[in-house]
């Protein structure tokens, strides 16, 4: 970064100095956590020459900023976790509805809010790309882009299938249903990237009106932009934004970074698979279960992390589960003697 030529190119300087932030943003903070140790030892040396009386006050003391000093060092060793090569990258996530009919849209629908209120209490930008909704109620599908450091590391311990138990709004019996989801997160891929090409004649590109509440140009003219990986059949959409030209780039980004996930899929068998993992969105195959009666509790069956606290949980307090799944060490599948409790 010191070198007279640094900024003859624009977008290699900025890079670099994203990787530079990056490594800032991993010493410092590891730098600063041992020289507060230290002050703490001197502090607990310089309290034993102190009289009785003066001890319990700065024992108190002690206690409050250890325990401010444990829960930085517990965010600084989660940071330590996310070491593969996009978990600094942004995520796209997508929610489809599983079996359950209108249960499962609504439900694809709650999941959707959780989500984007998760996202944003880590402070990351949210956009949602793409929603299908469902025929009665609630999406079949929607895709959202969290903008932010490590997106990607966090979200994907949210990959797979989601059920839920509750008594049905839609019944008129009040009677209990399971309805599923399931969540896919990926590493969003930029198109200027080398680490996929797709040749132009390989895309198939369709424009359409989007949906929505209208505007400028929305619902008028064919702003919405969808685009078919031919070889693949893959499939990716946007119509968030205002311009077609805007919408082809974001769908652009969603079809490069589905595609890189299949092919790391392919080449390596042995990691934890992006596509194949999920199973089918039905009973059986879940991750996690939110059981809203006759008790309430949601538990993750990969790491036997619960909470009766339903309530947060959908209001998006989700860090417990995605800690608790990054320490397990990223586990694809249920840990043993972890079952739902109604198997």
């Amino acid at each position: 970064m010191a070198a007279d030529n640094f900024w003859n190119n624009r977008d290699q300087a900025q890079k670099l100095i994203e990787e530079a932030n990056a490594l800032r943003g991993k010493i410092e903070p590891l730098l600063k956590a041992e020289k507060e140790l230290e002050d703490f030892r001197v502090m607990v040396e310089l309290g034993e020459s102190e009289p009785e009386s003066a001890q319990a006050k700065i024992q108190q003391e002690l206690e409050a900023d250890l325990s401010r000093f444990f829960k930085a060092l517990d965010a600084l060793e989660l940071k330590v976790f996310l070491n593969g090569p996009h978990d600094r990258s942004n995520c796209i996530l997508s929610i489809n509805a599983g079996a359950g009919g209108t249960e499962s849209c609504d439900w694809a629908n709650m999941m959707m809010r959780m989500y984007q209120r998760w996202a944003e209490s880590r402070g990351w930008t949210v956009d949602v790309t793409d929603v299908l909704p469902g025929e009665a109620a609630g999406i079949k599908s929607a895709t959202m882009v969290f903008t932010g450091e490590n997106a990607y590391g966090f979200s994907k311990a949210e990959r797979g299938v989601h059920r839920l138990v509750r008594i049905s709004p839609f019944d008129a019996n009040k009677r209990r249903h399971t309805s599923f989801a399931s969540v896919d997160a990926i590493a969003e891929i930029e198109e200027t990237s080398d680490e996929i090409v797709i040749p132009p004649s390989e895309l198939k590109v369709d424009t359409y009106r989007s949906g929505g509440k209208g505007g400028q140009n929305v619902n008028k003219v064919e702003t919405a932009v969808r685009i078919t990986h031919l070889p693949t059949g893959t499939v990716a959409a946007s119509q968030s934004q205002r311009s077609q030209h805007q919408n082809r780039a974001t769908a652009m980004k969603l079809l490069l970074s589905k595609l890189f996930a299949q092919r790391q899929d392919a080449q390596k068998a042995e990691m934890e698979r992006f596509y194949g993992e999920k199973g089918s969105i039905s009973w059986g195959n879940q991750i996690r279960s939110y059981v809203f009666q006759p008790y309430r509790m949601v538990k993750d069956l990969r790491t036997g992390v619960e909470t009766s606290n339903v309530q947060a949980v959908m209001d998006g307090e989700l860090d417990s589960f995605v800690n608790g799944w990054l320490r397990a060490g990223c586990p694809a599948k249920r840990i043993q003697g972890v079952k739902d409790d109604e198997e």
